[in-house]
């Protein structure tokens, strides 16, 4: 599975906007997010859909992120992912 190219990317700007405002993440490449210097977020693109990893304890979990809903529910486990600040 290889990591989401510019213009996959470009049909989620909407959804990346929202993660930007995760002020505890830093974008160190479009689309590849990191918390204290640790990679925590980043697309995925293959024939089945986008997928995202997000980083949830010592492991990554590969979350679909093609629909709304699966949207809405990654920004929700990025939140609970996130130590408190």
């Amino acid at each position: 599975m290889k990591h989401a190219t510019a213009a996959v990317l470009d049909t989620i700007e909407p959804l990346l906007d929202q993660i930007r405002t995760r002020t505890a993440l830093r974008e160190k490449s479009r689309g590849i997010f990191y918390y204290r210097g640790k990679a925590w977020l980043h697309f995925h693109e293959d024939p089945a859909g986008l997928f995202a990893d997000l980083r949830e304890g010592a492991d990554f979990s590969r979350l679909a992120a093609d629909s709304d809903a699966q949207r809405r529910d990654l920004l929700d486990r990025l939140d609970r992912s996130l130590p408190p600040a």
